[in-house]
């Protein structure tokens, strides 16, 4: 065991000296051959050997596991990949990259503006122009930026939204539940978009001022009725135009049309009551006033029957005495129990009422009730 040396440690042998080695050649390697620490026993430029500690263990470690030693194309431990080059050797790099920008200059250069739009265009955020339907050009983007928007389609708004309840105040200090569409549309694009923060949200506030003035110079019955709805969407129209006019605001209202108009949730039991008194009046009303239509037509008629006689009377007194006389006698005597018989040779006494009167059924009398018979008379032809 002379000469023997231990794998774990210690230069020395386990029995006697070393034997040094031959002259010009290195001495052998010293102390123990660990494969887990670097090679090198301390003398010299290499660095001594020591344990790993646990810097050393994590140092080359991630989240995602050890990391690799860095390689690059044909580096140790690296893919081995290459960009392809041009025929002279060059990159195509500055190519891709000139070809990228020449797009997005051509992209953002070139507007196409449909025939109801209209474009902003702003130079670092600033209004520069607008853009008419058609064909345009501009500076590329970031230098100028467009904005098209549709400036000729109709828009709404309605009022309130949903099925909330609006009450306003008629001129006869009624409530009235109202509910209505505003129509309208961009006539100026600069101003909609530079002159008002919020154009929509002034367009609402202007159309319920407008509203509320216009249906306090109206009635609730007009308002309910439908009566005064053109007049009062007439108004509202012209208001609202005047204001967002002054406000520079480029909008133009195209009509305003009113849906809802009812009495307030509360009353509104109160308010049939009164509709179908109302209509009770309105009944009574019309009858009464065709009555009195039936009443003047007949007296009308009177008068121009009496204009016919006196014309008659005008052209022939006598005559027309005479007839009136024998019309006004046989409308009288038809009504009387009396027989008129042409004179010559009649009986004095004819008793042709009797002979009526029990031909025809009589009604059962008492006695207490019951009434002598009248003398008939007799009234020769021509008596006056």
């Amino acid at each position: 065991m002379a000469g023997k040396r231990s794998p774990w440690g210690g230069g020395a042998p386990e029995d006697g000296p070393a034997t040094p080695p031959p002259s010009g050649e290195e001495p052998p390697a010293r102390g123990p051959r660990n494969p887990w620490l670097p090679d090198g026993t301390g003398d010299g430029e290499k660095p001594p050997r020591r344990s790993a500690g646990i810097e050393d263990i994590f140092r080359n470690r991630g989240p995602e596991g050890p990391r690799r030693r860095p390689g690059g194309p044909g580096g140790p431990g690296g893919p081995n990949f290459r960009m392809p080059r041009r025929a002279n050797g060059g990159s195509w790099v500055p190519i891709i990259g000139a070809a990228v920008v020449a797009v997005l200059v051509l992209a953002t250069s070139v507007h196409q503006v449909e025939p109801k739009e209209q474009g902003i265009v702003s130079t670092f955020g600033k209004y520069s122009g607008t853009l008419t339907p058609g064909l345009n050009m501009t500076l590329p983007w970031p230098l100028q930026n467009v904005d098209v928007t549709d400036v000729t389609s109709i828009r709404s708004e309605q009022m309130p939204d949903g099925n909330a309840e609006q009450l306003i105040l008629t001129g006869d200090q009624n409530l009235v539940d109202l509910s209505y569409l505003i129509r309208w549309n961009i006539k100026d694009l600069q101003q909609f978009r530079y002159q008002l923060a919020e154009p929509q949200e002034t367009l609402r506030e202007v159309a319920e001022a407008a509203m509320r003035a216009s249906v306090s110079e109206q009635t609730f019955d007009s308002i309910v009725s439908g009566a005064g709805r053109a007049t009062v969407e007439e108004r509202v129209r012209t208001r609202m135009q005047a204001i967002l006019d002054a406000y520079r605001s480029g909008i133009a209202i195209q009509g305003v049309d009113i849906g809802r108009t009812e009495p307030p949730e509360r009353v509104v039991e109160a308010f049939k009551d009164v509709s179908a008194a109302q209509q009770d009046a309105d009944a009574e009303i019309n009858r009464a006033e065709a009555y009195s239509q039936q009443l003047l037509a007949r007296a009308q008629g009177d008068a121009a029957e009496f204009n016919n006689i006196y014309e008659e009377y005008r052209q022939a007194p006598e005559v027309t005495r005479r007839r009136l006389y024998y019309e006004t006698m046989e409308s009288v005597l038809a009504k009387t129990n009396k027989t008129v018989v042409e004179s010559g040779g009649v009986t004095p006494y004819l008793a042709l009422p009797e002979l009526q009167r029990r031909s025809s059924p009589q009604p059962t009398q008492t006695p207490s009730t019951q009434v002598p018979d009248a003398a008939p008379t007799r009234t020769r032809a021509g008596a006056r």
